[in-house]
């Protein structure tokens, strides 16, 4: 699998790092990452990455769907959702968007690579 450089919003701190630190592990680039959807989407935007993991809860005004539905209208850059939440209010709104994947967390290494690998072939 190619090295790919991976953004990932996710407001957790501890998880991010593990997240990271999984991405890194795997083989992967993390050119950056936030915190929240307004200066995820400025950030993506500037780094223009390869793949983008997208927790859904978010704090602030915007959640991991709204900068779904963004790079899904605005970008070609795949992403796919890192997230707790698996209730039907959430599947919903999420397919619309047309994530390369669903991850639920907790997740495994295993688990990310075969997400990842499958949101960015050719």
């Amino acid at each position: 699998m190619k090295q790919s450089r991976i953004f990932f919003v996710e407001d957790d701190e501890i998880l991010a790092r593990v997240i990271e630190w999984r991405l890194t592990k795997l083989g992967h680039s993390v050119c950056g990452s936030s915190n929240n959807g307004e200066e995820a989407i400025e950030k993506i935007q500037q780094l223009t990455p390869d793949l983008v993991l997208l927790d859904i809860q978010l704090q602030g005004d915007m959640d991991g769907i709204n900068i779904g539905e963004f790079l899904a209208s605005k970008t070609k850059i795949p992403f796919i959702y890192l997230t707790s939440h698996t209730e039907e209010n959430f599947l919903k709104r999420a397919k619309k968007t047309g994530p390369k994947g669903y991850i639920k967390k907790p997740f495994d290494d295993e688990g990310l690579r075969v997400a990842i690998e499958l949101a960015i072939a050719d």
